[in-house]
């Protein structure tokens, strides 16, 4: 639990909005100090820099790119074919979670967030190519709300399948967590591993450590460019920062998994 809230409060400060509004906020109080107005003027200059930057398209699809060209996307295949080469003999296929909101009146698919919508949806695409799969949803939920698992399986009833083909994963809060709860359930076995492109080489490191045996199946591509030259691409946008934040959120995850041992 400590380990859980620390790495939560400690990435949140080096996200790159916390992280250029403490620069800004610092420089702020500083530019009114006579002593230290240089170094207030310096932190206010560099917290707009980086936040620019951050927030530049072509930056955060740079800094996203090399994450989501780790592991290759599972080839598009016709319904009824056999199992991509990459899935043969795969009994499990499964999402990780990635949070909806508990909004009265919304369909389970539309409480879910665009990255958990996403994940879902290529674990069924993938799950019509084994038709003795499993799908393994996983998430915990807030108070006395639905878990973010049991929210998954509703959408994934919704798309089609069959509500004794999924099974729940109710009380992970994250990745590490995950790949704890889903060891008893798959043990060694080959199973297709369906997350966030740019969160899939540390989700399959986190797995692979626990002695499991994860098959990478990437969705949710959010570093896509256009093979063409266009000016828009090098403009600004709250996407290009949501890209950012998650490349830096996933390379510090990385890191404190590597220090702790986990991957």
């Amino acid at each position: 639990m400590f380990f859980f809230w620390l790495k939560k409060s400690v990435a949140f400060w080096f996200m790159p909005l916390p992280f250029c509004l403490l620069l800004l906020i610092a420089g702020w109080f500083l530019a009114r100090s006579a002593r230290r107005a240089r170094l207030g003027r310096g932190l206010i200059a560099l917290g707009i820099g980086l936040l620019l930057a951050f927030s530049n398209k072509a930056v955060g699809t740079w800094l996203l790119r090399p994450l989501e060209a780790v592991y290759p996307p599972i080839p598009e295949f016709a319904a009824g074919a056999p199992a991509p080469a990459p899935l043969a003999g795969c009994r499990y296929v499964v999402v990780l979670g990635g949070g909806h909101a508990d909004m009265a009146g919304l369909s389970a698919i539309n409480k879910l967030s665009d990255s958990a919508r996403a994940r879902l949806m290529e674990g069924v695409r993938l799950l019509g190519a084994l038709p003795d799969a499993r799908l393994v949803v996983s998430g915990r939920g807030t108070g006395d709300n639905p878990s973010h698992a049991a929210i998954l399986a509703a959408a994934a009833v919704s798309l089609g399948v069959a509500p004794g083909r999924i099974i729940r994963l109710d009380l992970p809060r994250d990745t590490e967590e995950e790949a704890r709860e889903l060891a008893p359930v798959v043990g060694r076995e080959r199973f297709a591993l369906v997350t966030s492109a740019w969160h899939l080489p540390r989700a399959t490191a986190l797995m692979r450590k626990t002695g499991l045996n994860p098959v990478p199946c990437p969705s949710d591509f959010q570093a896509k460019s256009n093979p063409e030259f266009r000016l828009m691409d090098y403009t600004w946008d709250t996407e290009a920062l949501g890209r950012s934040t998650a490349a830096v959120y996933e390379r510090i995850g990385r890191l404190w998994s590597i220090l702790r041992g986990k991957a």
